[in-house]
């Protein structure tokens, strides 16, 4: 009998396996290829140039949500074409998988990112900044060399044409170190597949969100099942109607609207109290809609936490003890994400026994048959998957042990932020806690370790790959493990899915470097995403990241011990949780809530109270069944947020000017 995990208290035992027999089809790749086209068409537009709707900062990614939409309900018209031409809903299943991985690669936390941390190094020099110095310790296949190409890049070239030949080694060089850590998350997420997906059964409530739009999990019911319920059209109603009147109510203030916050903070404004804010209910109807199939104990722990943190600055500033950033709640969740770490790999131990068995003995007890890859190839496609990372970032100039530990933590977030995802469903792509592996490691140790005998090569390098930290590539585990629950609720090869998924983040990442460069070369880096003469919020992140640089040269960061102490905290605080929910099985407050509140809970805490309250009622009034007829109702809202926020407003955006009225953030 399986271990009893403290952070999923109620198990059962697994479903009869079905067999597996849809592979990758044609129609499957010439649709995810022309719909990936049409998707980065608009991204380009609606991204780069509008700056109205980022498509792909939402969870799901908004063109993959659509896909779903339209193939879905096309499915009665294309499930009839003869032969190879054939559509079924695996296919549809797998153009989502698809999507929600090359789309993602264009997005604000991966090639956007990107290429200003390769870049701004140069363009930004001045005689003030000391850049020129830093960027002796840049490898020559890590940027264009030619500092007319990057100017070009930033103020757009005359002939709006792209010089892609100074481009090729760089971006290559980028994609082996991206493809190689995707394949690395891969191998990892195999070996914990099992044992949350069957041992454990979480609910994974976006997979859920996405196999009931295409036609549920229960034989024999109609594919359009989900847009025959009445109660998902009241929901989408509802969320159709939020959006419509804060878009109207952006021209015309008179017209009534709920707006994107509700200022709860704005009521306290006598000190202590008034350091309770920010303090405020984000109307996020995909985080009321999904919050719906998240277990009580994580909703009711998310807004508890957030309200004894808030209420802890209040604490403080009552006994006068103002520091700036304090309670430091991201410190918290870097030694939250930490500790759940460590216990999800103890609580894993004996199914990754069983895997080391098989990989090294070739245990015949040990079925891997239905794995997306043999737990000798995950384990060894480990390995040297993080051996090709590492010796990527060591011959770039990182030492061994910074890449160790950057790395380390990365791959332990990633594996943290998919357990969220797979048991929580929360819809937002930046919940771990982002950049704090970087500043942690510096906050504990100070900068001097990392430049000995003052030589900066390390630092330089560890800056250039700050988009990895302060970017969201590492939140791609959780598309991986989902798709592995899509697979296995249609029927879908686990292999084939799993091959499918590295096919997409290849020709993702190409898609995005083409999209990101022709939009920088006709119209300029510096103006694309809202920008101004001096780029748009990622540049100015980028260019912030080597100016802490280049002021570490003039005198080392000394360690932080508040921020510090605030990681120990979030160790402590999660252990403790972890050890009651132990020893008293109705204990209601969840590690992964303190986990995910610390890392983003501004715009998560309202939303998840009032579905908390919602759903308590009605588990205590109505029982289970009210609660499973309400189900379509909550997922309405979402399909309704996404279609009207993302799928129309996100077309409608690409209009000049009419995004300035109103901008739309996921994520």
């Amino acid at each position: 009998m399986a271990e009893q995990n403290p952070m999923q208290q109620q198990t059962e035992g697994p479903d009869q396996p079905v067999k597996a027999i849809y592979g990758i089809s044609l129609p499957t790749v010439v649709l995810s290829l022309l719909l990936l086209v049409g998707s980065l068409i608009w991204m380009k537009q609606a991204g780069l140039a509008s700056h109205g709707v980022q498509l792909a900062e939402s969870v799901p990614v908004v063109p993959a949500v659509g896909a779903v939409l339209l193939l879905t309900l096309l499915l009665p018209v294309l499930g009839k074409l003869p032969g190879v031409l054939k559509l079924n809903r695996a296919s549809v299943l797998m153009i989502y998988a698809f999507l929600c991985v090359a789309v993602s690669m264009s997005s604000v936390g991966v090639a956007r990112m990107m290429f200003p941390s390769a870049t701004a190094l140069y363009y930004f020099s001045s005689a003030e900044n000391d850049f020129e110095k830093l960027q002796e310790n840049v490898p020559t296949w890590l940027v264009p060399q030619d500092t007319e190409v990057i100017r070009q890049m930033y103020e757009a070239a005359d002939d709006e044409k792209v010089p892609w030949g100074p481009w090729l080694v760089p971006l290559t060089s980028w994609t082996i170190l991206l493809v190689a850590f995707f394949v690395l998350m891969m191998c990892v997420m195999t070996m914990f597949r099992k044992q949350w997906s069957d041992r454990e059964r979480l609910t994974f409530p976006i997979v859920h969100l996405v196999t009931e739009i295409s036609g549920g999990r229960e034989e024999g019911k109609s594919v359009l099942a989900f847009f025959k319920e009445p109660a998902m059209w009241i929901g989408f109603t509802l969320a159709m109607l939020y959006n419509v009147m804060n878009i109207l109510n952006a021209w015309n203030p008179a017209v009534p609207a709920m707006g994107r916050v509700y200022d709860l903070g704005g009521l306290f404004t006598e000190r202590p109290w008034s350091a309770i804010q920010p303090l405020g209910i984000a109307w996020r109807p995909e985080n009321f809609g999904l919050g719906y199939l998240v277990p009580t104990e994580v909703t009711f722990s998310v807004w508890v936490f957030y309200l004894l943190e808030r209420l802890a600055n209040v604490a403080a500033v009552s006994a006068g003890y103002e520091l700036s950033g304090f309670p430091f709640v991201q410190e918290q969740s870097f030694g939250a994400y930490v500790a759940l770490g460590i216990f999800l790999v103890w609580v894993g131990r004996e199914h990754l026994g069983a895997i080391a068995r098989k990989a090294f003995h070739n245990d015949p007890t040990v079925d891997d048959s239905d794995e997306p890859m043999s737990y000798r190839m995950a384990v060894w496609g480990a390995v040297i998957s993080a051996c090709i990372v590492l010796l990527w970032v060591t011959s770039a100039g990182m030492a061994l042990s910074t890449a160790l530990m950057y790395f380390g933590l990365i791959l332990l977030f990633a594996l943290v932020y998919a357990r969220a995802r797979a048991e929580a469903g929360a819809a937002m792509v930046w919940l771990f806690p982002f950049y704090q592996h970087k500043k942690m490691m510096l906050s504990a140790f100070g900068s001097a370790p990392f430049a000995p005998a003052n030589n900066w090569s390390n630092l330089t390098i560890f800056s250039v790959l700050m988009y990895l930290s302060r970017g969201y590539f590492q939140s791609m585990m959780a598309y991986q493990i989902e798709a592995t629950k899509i697979a296995e609720q249609a029927r879908i090869r686990q292999r084939a899915m799993a091959w499918w998924l590295v096919v997409a983040v290849v020709v993702g990442l190409a898609g995005a470097y083409v999209i990101h460069l022709q939009a920088y070369y006709q119209l300029g880096a510096n103006i694309v995403e809202g920008g101004t003469t001096q780029g748009g919020y990622r540049t100015r992140l980028a260019v912030q990241e080597f100016e802490e640089l280049s002021g570490f040269m003039r005198a080392h960061k000394l360690p932080d011990r508040a921020r510090t102490g605030a990681a120990g905290v979030g160790i402590l605080v999660t252990a403790a949780l972890v050890a009651l929910r132990s020893i008293f099985l109705r204990f209601p407050l969840h590690p992964l809530g303190y986990a995910m509140v610390t890392a983003y809970g501004g715009p998560l805490w309202g939303p998840f109270f009032i579905v908390w309250l919602i759903k308590t009622l009605v588990l205590r009034l109505g029982g289970m069944g009210m609660y499973r007829k309400l189900i379509p109702f909550f997922l309405g809202i979402v399909v309704g947020h996404f279609f009207t926020a993302g799928l129309v407003w996100g077309w409608l955006s690409i209009i000049n000017e009419m995004y300035r009225k109103y901008v739309v953030h996921f994520g």
